[in-house]
């Protein structure tokens, strides 16, 4: 159900010599995705008892749900117990087949190999996680990786059973959702984490800890960026108007969910839904809880007081994708090809007020005098520069490499003892908690407040205007009509 973060084939940038992870997973998969290897054949003789494994079960599993399936698959302490996609098997972009009999196989055939016997069949495959969850009392915990206007649907019903849940980054589709999805995991005491798997790097510990140890001073901007969306998927464009047949083996019905209602277009998927603001948030929604991460934690960042954003106002002219949007507006249907947010956020104890700049479609912010010659910023995928009183602190997205600027500081610099707990693995963190461990670090508590930032810059883009934002009432007291874009309608038959 949904996509890797992976491209479309439309307008796609010039290739990187550096290998990025995003690099290594389209160049290791092939029409099965990633080779799984049995546990027994990598060595070591522990095994966990059935009654201590945490059974699993995957609520979308197209490539990148394919991918998180073959993570968890591995882990001794896991049993995968069921999947669910709205689609039976396709071709996914030319990355190999997904859908839930492609996700039932793999399972099955995982089993089989490691236990050597040659039938490993019990994974179950359902269409519908609304049905999969009433039916199977013995699921302990969901992985959600489908398209953003399904998480929070899927997220509360798993919640309300009692389930553990991982779910992809955003982690909701607006700020109601968001809100409620974190109170509800919190009320209920279940694992969570949310999918912005850079949070567990070394990378965004060392970021922390030298900008607490006073490396640069205090800070009070920073920018972000991304290339996205660049070709990934379509923007200011109508919906299409001809209608043709669903393709045979995917429940459109279902894979709207609680959108409202529209024919089945290949417009809208696979992956490129992200560009329509029914199923998707765009660039920001893509990236941001990956590159505003680093920020969010080093900053102790919590709700902006104001944040506002400008973007591109496309019409007949400036591209090739469809008619003219009259009025200059933000396009109704398609999210921009490019914009720049701002979110303004007061003091916070002995921190200053820090403005915080996104920049995304090929925008990028300043470059920064200390930056040397022949030096990029970030890298392929973004990055984030931190302003401070005395001196800069530049990494690329997901918080990488990270480097005082210039190169001299750093090396002049001593490093500070480290003080934040590592992790084992952004995956292993969560089914440690599954399994009543210390909670993960990107759990609702964090990934969620960190996702409401992300929200309000999709609302201030789809109002184009700045906002006030009152985070108890969850408003925009100044621009009333932008309220709208703080809730969530949904479809009969559906609701969080």
């Amino acid at each position: 159900m949904n996509s890797p973060h992976a491209r479309n084939g439309m307008n796609s940038p010039g290739k990187s010599k550096r290998i990025s992870r995003r690099a290594f997973l389209h160049a290791t998969t092939t029409a099965t995705a990633l080779t799984v290897v049995p546990r027994h054949a990598l060595g070591g003789t522990g095994q966990v008892a059935p009654s201590e494994k945490v059974n699993m079960a995957f609520i979308g599993v197209g490539w990148q749900g394919i991918w998180n399936l073959k993570t968890f698959l591995q882990m001794p302490d896991v049993r995968v117990v069921a999947v669910c996609d709205v689609n039976e098997e396709g071709a996914y972009l030319g990355r190999g087949q997904a859908g839930r009999e492609p996700g039932r196989r793999t399972v099955d055939e995982y089993y089989a190999q490691e236990q050597g016997t040659g039938s490993g069949k019990g994974c179950a495959a359902y269409r519908d996680f609304r049905e999969m969850l009433e039916e199977r009392d013995d699921i302990d915990a969901v992985v959600i990786t489908t398209p953003d206007h399904i998480h929070a649907v899927a997220a509360m019903t798993a919640i309300k059973k009692g389930k553990h849940v991982f779910c992809e980054k955003p982690l909701a589709h607006s700020l109601v959702e968001v809100r409620t999805v974190t109170e509800a995991a919190r009320e209920a005491k279940v694992a969570t984490q949310l999918g912005n798997w850079g949070h567990a790097k070394e990378d965004i510990r060392l970021i922390c800890e030298w900008i607490w140890d006073g490396a640069i001073g205090q800070v009070r901007e920073v920018h972000a960026w991304t290339n996205r969306p660049g070709g990934w998927w379509p923007y200011g464009i109508d919906r299409p108007k001809d209608q043709p047949p669903a393709p045979p083996g995917l429940d459109w019905d279902l894979w709207l969910g609680p959108a409202p209602s529209r024919p089945y277009h290949p417009a809208y998927l696979p992956f490129i839904w992200r560009g329509w603001w029914d199923f998707g948030c765009g660039a920001l929604g893509d990236m941001g809880c990956h590159i505003l991460d680093p920020a969010v934690w080093a900053l102790r960042l919590g709700s902006p007081e104001t944040v506002e954003a400008s973007s591109t106002k496309l019409n007949s002219e400036a591209t090739p994708f469809g008619p003219e949007i009259a009025g200059g507006s933000v396009h109704p249907e398609t999210t921009t090809a490019s914009a720049i947010v701002r979110w303004s956020f007061p003091a916070r104890g002995d921190l200053p007020p820090v403005d915080v700049t996104w920049h995304d479609g090929g925008l990028m912010p300043p470059r920064p005098d200390e930056l040397e010659a022949g030096r990029q910023m970030g890298n392929r995928d973004g990055g984030a520069l931190f302003i401070g009183d005395k001196g800069k602190l530049l990494c690329g997205c997901y918080g990488e490499s990270p480097r005082l600027i210039p190169e001299s500081k750093m090396k002049a610099y001593t490093r500070p003892p480290k003080s934040l707990p590592r992790s084992i693995g952004h995956y292993k963190e969560w089914v440690r908690a599954c399994k009543g461990g210390e909670p993960a670090c990107s759990n609702f508590d964090y990934g969620g407040p960190l996702t409401e930032i992300v929200s309000l810059g999709i609302a201030a883009i789809r109002a184009d205007a700045k906002l006030q934002w009152d985070t108890q009432k969850m408003e925009f007291p100044n621009v009333p009509e932008a309220n709208r874009f703080v809730g969530a309608a949904y479809r009969e038959g559906w609701q969080l």
